[in-house]
């Protein structure tokens, strides 16, 4: 079944040369076989998302024989970022856009759906849903401006599915609709009391709850009775504190479990009866949140969580549970974390997605009634997990005290002594965080000899949402001492080379490298940055954030005032930096404007500091095209042996970029 399965999906995918050298680039920038894998309600099908140049396409495959029954592959810079089987014949996929491979993916709110056989694939709902012209009065799909998300894919009931609506406005109150998933006729269901509003559904298809907030960003969660469309208020941010989202209802509709974000500690798992309002924690870890909720097979009952910290465990709402019991199993036999993804309707056959820090992951077919597993695919199959570099986790306490972790990949075969090291703080920067599981770059770095350090500071997610609210305006400032303790963390250990570390990052990531580089000198030796945000007040101004009222009441809640943020963007400080510098960027980019580059580019050269570019007018927030990437990654590797005298790639044809603005 796997090489079959491989072949077809290699079938799709574009293939591109080795590259030779003292690290292996092939290895690295070569796409992931697919991301995603889903089983049919009734066992007949796989479909699985496929990672193109520039898109992302899904593909469907008969189980029986891995024959490829049917295919969509969207335009450029569209992907397939989510698919679901609404019956055992129909999948309907939701797209997004990102222009750039880091690029953080922008839901386009546009169904469309395929038969299993191939036949029958049309865009449902979304801007770029054409009439069928003014020759007919059959119109049924609505030409509007509109964005559609599945709320609930109403099991039993193979035609139709709920959709939450959004309406092309800033800000808007969103609508509840019955979408008939052939002809894309919409039927009005419900309307949300609150702005921007999601949904969550009972067992019965019924719409129970309204969670959302306005241009002030303040959540509201409103529950209604069955069949009612009187909403009730049953969780206000401004007064209890708290943000609390919808995960699912008990068997029997008699509870609703909520996920609680408090103002203190790690999120909460916690029931709510409707009829008597007592709430009761179910679940609740130490340290993390949950990272993943755990449904009970072919169902949309919740019933436990996966954790992810310094180890990745799964947890139950009643550990002596089948489902807990089975998940133990599977986690016992493998020796690795597991989850599993999808199910059969029946949940006799479910699809077992296995991951580690230094493997991308695999699937394998289990039967829940023989207790078989049957590897089906991995992620990277031309990847030795014999030889990646191994990832552990750390934790150190920050100078105020505050407890940080993250993770430490070290390279293979090392001892973990005297290394140098790069420090690589994640892009994000809030509610993003380091997970420990395989990273592409930190391998590639590990490979060329140097150990990397990814601490989750302050502003990161899944440590509780205080730990998230104390970057809150810390660009900069404890955020960055939070990246500089923990790189003097490693130094006191033995694990760095005090006189041999660089700092790089990708978007607020490379704006963590350029302070760092100017608020610690001595500490680093040299510093990149990939797409990155250098100057603060141009946020305000320019990319994809400022545009809506609730993007601009971010920007000013987690930055800060525009007008003293001069003192805390790298740009005004290129005085400072006195390593070399490595910069690269894209014309396209959204998210981290070109313009950034540029001019911190510029401010160095003016300040007499070493610093070199690479730019591609095509390329967006982060780079697609393998050949760019190769390029890319060659120069970075040649830039940081050059300080710090690990391997680097071989050379490889120039690719277009230009090396100055």
């Amino acid at each position: 079944m796997r090489k079959t399965m491989m072949a077809a999906l290699l079938a799709l995918a574009c293939t591109v040369p080795t590259v030779a050298g003292a690290v292996d680039l092939e290895k690295f920038v070569r796409q992931e076989t697919f991301k995603d894998v889903k089983i049919s309600p009734g066992g007949d099908y796989f479909a699985a998302t496929v990672p193109m140049e520039d898109s992302t396409a899904v593909v469907i495959m008969r189980t029986s024989d891995n024959k490829i029954t049917g295919s969509f592959r969207p335009p450029r810079n569209n992907h397939a970022t989510r698919f679901d089987w609404v019956s055992n014949e129909r999948l309907l996929i939701e797209l997004s856009q990102k222009f750039g491979s880091l690029d953080t993916p922008q839901r386009t709110g546009e169904l469309y759906a395929i038969d299993a056989n191939g036949g029958r694939g049309e865009l449902l709902v979304g801007y770029r849903v054409e009439s069928n012209g003014p020759g007919t009065r059959i119109q049924p799909k609505k030409v509007e401006a509109v964005a559609a998300f599945l709320t609930d894919e109403l099991v039993g009931d193979d035609r139709n599915v709920l959709v939450a609506i959004w309406p092309f406005n800033d800000d808007p109150f969103t609508r509840v609709e019955r979408l008939d998933v052939r002809s894309g006729h919409r039927v009005p269901v419900a309307r949300s009391p609150v702005r921007r509003a999601d949904f969550a559904t009972d067992n019965k298809g019924e719409v129970r709850f309204a969670h959302g907030a306005g241009s002030d960003n303040v959540n509201k969660l409103y529950y209604r009775e069955s069949g009612s469309s009187q909403w009730a208020l049953i969780n206000d941010e401004a007064v209890t504190g708290r943000i609390e989202t919808v995960i699912g209802f008990s068997d029997d509709n008699s509870l609703a479990y909520l996920k609680v974000q408090e103002p203190k500690g790690p999120d909460q798992l916690v029931s709510w009866n409707p009829a008597t309002k007592e709430r009761r924690t179910v679940l609740v870890d130490e340290v993390v949140d949950p990272y993943r909720i755990i449904y009970r097979n072919g169902t949309s009952v919740p019933v436990g969580a996966l954790y992810v910290g310094d180890t990745t465990r799964s947890r139950f709402f009643d550990e002596a549970s089948a489902d807990a019991r089975l998940y133990h199993s599977l986690e016992a036999a493998f020796k690795q974390p597991v989850l599993i993804t999808s199910s059969t309707r029946d949940g006799k056959t479910v699809l077992v997605e296995t991951w580690t820090g230094n493997d991308p992951g695999s699937f394998y077919v289990f039967d829940t009634v023989a207790k078989s597993a049957q590897h089906l695919i991995s992620r990277s199959d031309w990847l030795d997990v014999e030889t990646t570099a191994p990832v552990r986790a750390v934790s150190l306490k920050a100078r105020d005290g505050l407890p940080l972790h993250g993770y430490l990949t070290l390279p293979h075969g090392s001892d973990g002594r005297n290394l140098p090291m790069v420090v690589l703080p994640h892009g994000g920067p809030y509610d993003i965080f380091d997970d420990g599981r395989y990273d592409m770059e930190s391998q590639m770095l590990a490979d060329a000899g140097y150990a990397v350090l990814q601490i989750n500071f302050r502003g990161s997610g899944n440590y509780g949402r205080a730990h998230t609210q104390a970057g809150a305006r810390q660009w900069g400032g404890t955020m960055q001492d939070d990246v500089t303790d923990a790189t003097r963390w490693a130094i006191g250990q033995g694990i760095a080379n005090k006189d041999r570390i660089c700092i790089y990052g990708a978007s607020y990531g490379a704006y963590s490298a350029m302070m760092g580089a100017a608020r610690e000198q001595g500490l680093y030796k040299c510093a990149a940055g990939y797409v990155g945000v250098y100057d603060l007040p141009m946020m305000f101004t320019r990319g994809d954030i400022q545009n809506r009222g609730s993007g601009a009441t971010y920007l000013r809640e987690w930055l800060g005032d525009p007008a003293t943020l001069g003192t805390l963007s790298p740009v005004n400080l290129a005085g400072q930096i006195k390593v070399p510098v490595f910069l690269a960027a894209g014309g396209e980019d959204e998210r981290a404007p070109i313009e950034h580059t540029r001019r911190m580019e510029a401010a160095l050269k003016k300040a007499g500091t070493p610093v070199e570019s690479l730019y591609y007018s095509t390329e967006g927030h982060g780079f697609y095209r393998p050949e760019h990437r190769r390029e890319y990654y060659s120069r970075l590797l040649a830039f940081l042996s050059q300080s710090l005298g690990g391997a680097t790639a071989s050379a490889t044809p120039p690719a277009g970029g230009s090396k100055a603005p």
